[in-house]
């Protein structure tokens, strides 16, 4: 308990406890044989009773004692006394197991139906709460009992904000108390009660106070947890915010089909389609629900108000997601012809649109946008999509927009929304996190100084107006630090690291063009081709700031350290993709796949499919494929002749949806002969597998 190291057992401890196991069985087999025959005599509850003090976690004697209540209570005739005399032993029974396991749920559950009878007072509650704490400060148990006891009170949330900080000044370290503290601090917040109506004042506040807690003792972690919880106080909005779209504000979208060649448009802004439908996508800083046609409204000028389709991109059964798309149907006639059309998307005019935590969109915003539609060639070329991609580095060339490109080949100054009102009201939370900056700098000597100090300097950046990451370099170098510093934590810092180097290369303008090419072969005709964004060999560990690149079609992630790539189902644009070279341990890191509907062209080569008998990414996954899409397998789903799901059902979820027409898996451990026959079943529009065309 709590990093106590056990000891093993003397000899005369396990005689005692051989003993008392002895008794244990004996006092069962008596109750269970009270339980099965309904007997509430005095002498089978006090048995019952002496069970649960040896045994607190028996729920069956729980609820039996539940019945013998309920039996006594209608013997009793309802006389006042009685009843009360009754509920009173319930009291005495649960206070003596308690003794015994002062965490028994069993216990606790028991003493909440008792109070919720009404027949008890409620008064001496507070003062055993007491005790218990006293013994153990971060009994959950009693914590959550304590909430209940206060709500049966009506004690306000001052007062229990009071009492945490009465245990906070005689003992820094009880975590408990500080998580309570926020839970009433989030609520008193939320009411808007006098003296916690300006978030400002009451933040500044509580820094004040958890850095006296930290300062005095910079190596227990219950404030540093608190001074985290400020932290996200701070920079998060409370209600949800839309920060990116495709198409992006302005920009102009040339819609080609998948065959046709000399576009003569900037790449980054042509979509090759072949679906007769143009997909918008809405990225909100927040999960939201309730995206729809009565609160986001698409009109046109062949349209006022056209009926889309909204859809969540969900990774786990939740209703809400940061990621909503809809499928804009264009018709037929305009699509034979050359034409111009600008659409207006408009939200946040009406209710509806609520985040996971209750609030609502409050930010009416729109964005505009104009389409081009590409006339359809007589006889159509082999182009994009028809041959097999190289990922050979000779094949791709920097990107260098012309002069007749300049003014519309990025659409990367506008792909975040920017939220005016947002930016104008952050000033106070610079100046908070100016200040936090300038006292944890005092911090460095410790591990977890630095790590806050990261955080704070991240937080500042995020609330910079413009793309570039002024504290960027800073952060990694703080957390290259750390993982020399900490090794048994190295891989989380990695992967924060990861996140801030990821964030630096493409938030910038020029920054992200250093890292776009054409793709270009002998057979292929690069204008054609839309941008690839090679992001290989940066030693990635871990993805982030999706909404930066919901324009991208083609992504190289070659040679770097992922082990997932959660998060990037929201790229739906995502036709190419080259996750080789890896350290991609199942299918199961591969879920996002599951809703990138686009994909033809996959490279996931040279990585460790196939490698681990336990797969381990479940569990560490936010959104597991276990828990996602198990319940739709049918083991006795045959693929081909001696090929059973049975053995290759988490790439069947994965793949089987795709419309893939090139495949790369060599080098992993999956990769056998039986492997590929069963892949060739599951994908029956793909041509190219490993380099070698099918038949």
């Amino acid at each position: 308990m709590h990093g106590r190291p056990r000891k093993a057992p003397k000899p005369e401890d396990l005689a005692a406890f051989s003993a008392k196991a002895e008794k244990l069985r004996i006092l069962q087999s008596q109750f269970l044989s009270n339980h099965h025959q309904k007997i509430y005599t005095r002498e089978a509850v006090e048995l019952s009773a002496k069970l649960l003090e040896i045994n607190p976690e028996c729920y069956t004697a729980w609820n039996y004692r539940k019945l013998a209540v309920q039996h006594s209570l209608f013997e009793s005739n309802l006389d006042p006394d009685a009843v009360n005399s009754i509920f009173n032993d319930e009291l005495l029974v649960i206070e003596n197991a308690l003794r015994q396991n002062f965490k028994s749920y069993g216990a606790w559950y028991h003493r909440k139906w008792v109070l919720n009878k009404g027949h008890s007072s409620i008064e001496n509650e507070l003062r055993l709460l007491d005790k218990l704490q006293n013994v153990d400060p971060r009994n959950f148990h009693a914590w959550n009992y304590r909430r209940f006891v206060a709500a049966l009170l009506n004690r306000s949330d001052e007062d229990e904000l009071n009492h945490t900080q009465d245990l906070i000044d005689k003992n820094i370290s009880n975590y408990s108390a500080w998580h309570n503290r926020s839970v009433l601090l989030s609520s008193l917040m939320k009411k808007k009660v006098q003296a916690f109506s300006r978030k400002d004042e009451v933040l500044i506040r509580e820094y004040e106070l958890v850095r006296d807690a930290v300062f005095t003792d910079e190596d227990d972690q219950s404030g540093w947890f608190y001074h985290l919880w400020l932290l996200d106080q701070t920079v998060k909005s409370e209600s949800p915010l839309l920060t990116s779209s495709w198409p992006a504000h302005g920009s102009d979208i040339t819609l080609s089909g998948d065959r046709y060649l000399d576009l003569g448009s900037s790449p980054f802004n042509t979509y090759h389609f072949d679906s007769g439908s143009l997909p918008l996508i809405l990225y909100f800083n927040q999960a939201v629900e309730g995206v729809n046609v009565s609160t986001v409204t698409v009109s046109s000028g062949f349209n006022v108000n056209m009926d889309v389709i909204w859809k969540p991109i969900l990774l786990n059964n939740s209703k809400t997601s940061h990621v909503w798309v809809g499928q804009l149907k264009l018709p037929k006639v305009e699509l034979d012809s050359l034409g111009a059309y600008t659409l207006e998307v408009t939200l946040g005019h009406s209710q509806g649109i609520i985040s996971s935590g209750g609030f609502h969109y409050s930010h009416p915003s729109h964005f505009s946008f104009t389409v081009h539609v590409q006339p359809a060639k007589k006889e159509p070329v082999d182009g994009f999509g028809s041959e097999k991609i190289s990922w050979r580095d000779e094949n791709f060339h920097i990107y260098e927009p012309d002069s007749l490109e300049s003014d519309l080949a990025l659409p990367l100054d506008h792909l975040s929304i920017k939220n005016e009102r947002e930016l104008s009201d952050s000033s106070w939370q610079a100046k908070i996190i100016d200040e936090e900056i300038s006292n944890f700098r005092e911090l460095l000597d410790c591990k977890i100084g630095k790590l806050t100090l990261a955080r704070l300097l991240t937080a500042r950046d995020a609330l910079v107006s413009s793309d570039k990451s002024i504290h960027s370099e800073e952060v990694l170098r703080l957390y290259s630090e750390l993982m020399k510093l900490d090794p048994p934590h190295s891989q989380f810092y990695k992967d924060e690291h990861s996140l801030i180097l990821f964030e630096k290369v493409i938030s910038g303008r020029e920054s992200l063009l250093s890292y776009c090419f054409r793709y270009r072969n002998l057979t292929s005709s690069s204008s054609s081709n839309p941008i690839c964004l090679r992001l290989n060999g940066l030693s990635l560990s871990r993805l982030g700031s999706f909404e930066k690149l919901l324009w991208v079609q083609m992504l190289d992630l070659s040679h770097n350290e992922l082990r997932s790539i959660e998060g990037l189902e929201a790229m739906q644009l995502l036709s190419h993709l080259n996750l080789s070279k890896n350290k991609l341990g199942s299918f199961t890191s591969l879920e996002s796949l599951r809703h990138l509907k686009s994909i033809k062209v996959l490279d996931i080569s040279y990585n460790e499919i196939g490698a681990h008998s336990v797969d381990t990414t479940r569990y560490l996954c936010s959104s597991p494929l276990s828990h996602s899409i198990g319940s739709e397998w049918d083991g006795s789903e045959i693929v081909t002749d001696g090929v059973s799901l049975v053995s290759y059902w988490e790439a069947f979820f994965i793949l089987k949806g795709l419309k893939l027409t090139q495949l790369d898996i060599t080098g992993n451990a999956i990769a056998d002969e039986k492997f590929t026959a069963f892949l060739a079943e599951v994908l029956p529009a793909l041509k190219w597998l490993d380099g070698v065309q099918l038949n």
